[in-house]
């Protein structure tokens, strides 16, 4: 295999060279190393340091394992960025030996353990304080024994965003079972079947969850969920759980709570055919005040990527909580009008007595509480007066 050293986030690590460095990195390389992700790793070095400072934890006793950690770099970051006692976990023997020597070139023997097993054996073995699930695809295969392994928290990264965002319906419905909808929210829809199927495989270990930190960038999706142990908070985290109904044809949604939610047929917007969704998580996405910490941390470290993971975090925090959020572009194509600056929109609608914001889903997104029949007269209006 041949390789290169790589510096990222203060530390050093031997990473694979593709055949091809034109290609997209593939699963069935020896070892799978994606640079495109230094900004997944760098977001996850500052929430994982928020969340060891907001509940008071003793750094050195908390443990965190990286079940995928291929050239070892996430978990290695953390081990000397954040200081957790790390286990850095693959199945493959060429990933094992990587790690093992990438381990050793950082001094960190002594907080950092290697270990070669499938990602479920080691997580239904052990527990740690931290569980980071970052596989190739989907996560759907691992998140029971996630579920079951992690104590504090779980972060789960899933880059099958095509089956969990309803661009491949059938797939979605078989791994997460569920039925996602390819509408023009589906970033948001992907985040919210992916962050259903964790509850309710935590709920099964009788532990409930507070959603920290939501965010879809370019090919995935991340989420950071706490852990909350106990029956009545694994029931109050199901409660949370629901449907989405929407309307292909004029954009009109509804939603309803419960796993056994009766679900109308009729769009009272325009008469149309009314298509389910889920189920799926209907709860927050965003902490604020953790998002908050989050951009301390960031702005305090300023990692490679700091600029653009401020950026995220920022649209995160403001964004408000609203279940899905709404496309103008989208929008105005059905009212025949042309765009205006989406800024203004959202101000026309905070003016009009609405909350309203942006979105980090989409550039040309906006989460409101105002009807469609509102939003689409509030367009129709700015439109006249441009």
């Amino acid at each position: 295999m041949n390789s290169k050293i790589i510096c990222e986030g203060g530390v050093r690590i031997e990473v694979p060279l593709p055949d091809d460095p034109s290609c997209i990195p593939s699963s069935s390389a020896g070892v799978f190393y994606n640079p495109e992700m230094e900004l997944n790793r760098d977001i996850t070095i500052s929430a994982v340091a928020c969340f060891i400072k907001d509940h008071g934890l003793d750094t050195k006793a908390v443990s965190y394992a990286d079940v995928m950690s291929a050239s070892g770099i996430r978990g290695i970051r953390m081990a000397t960025e954040v200081g957790p006692k790390c286990c850095l976990n693959d199945w493959k023997q060429d990933a094992y030996e990587l790690i093992r020597k990438n381990i050793n070139r950082n001094g960190l023997e002594n907080i950092c353990t290697s270990s070669r097993q499938n990602a479920n054996t080691l997580m239904h073995r052990k527990y740690f304080d931290i569980v980071d699930l970052d596989p190739f695809g989907s996560p759907a295969p691992f998140l029971d024994a996630a579920a079951s392994s992690a104590r504090r928290l779980l972060c789960i990264t899933a880059t099958d965003t095509a089956p969990l965002c309803g661009a491949h319906l059938k797939s979605g419905i078989r791994k997460y079972a569920a039925v996602p909808l390819n509408t023009e929210y589906h970033r948001e829809m992907g985040a919210r079947i992916l962050l259903g199927a964790a509850v309710r495989a935590l709920a099964r270990r009788d532990k409930g969850v507070k959603v920290l930190l939501t965010h879809a960038t370019r090919h995935y999706v991340r989420v950071y969920l706490e852990i909350i142990k106990g029956v009545a908070s694994a029931d109050n985290a199901l409660e949370k759980m629901g449907f989405i109904t929407h309307c292909p044809n004029c954009g009109y949604r509804s939603w309803k709570y419960g796993l056994a939610a009766q679900l109308g047929s009729i769009c009272p917007h325009c008469k149309g055919t009314l298509q389910p969704a889920g189920p799926l998580w209907l709860g927050s996405i965003q902490e604020r005040d953790f998002c908050g910490a989050v951009l301390f941390e960031l702005e305090t470290r300023k990692p490679g990527k700091w600029e653009q993971a401020v950026k995220i975090i920022e649209f995160c925090r403001d964004e408000i909580d609203v279940v899905t959020y709404y496309d103008q572009h989208w929008l105005c194509k059905k009212n025949k009008i042309s765009p205006g600056p989406i800024d203004g929109l959202i101000e026309a609608l905070v003016s009009a007595g609405f909350y309203a914001s942006r979105t980090h889903f989409s550039g040309t997104g906006f989460k409101t509480d105002a009807g469609l029949e509102q939003i689409n007269i509030l367009l129709r209006d700015l439109t006249d007066r441009r």
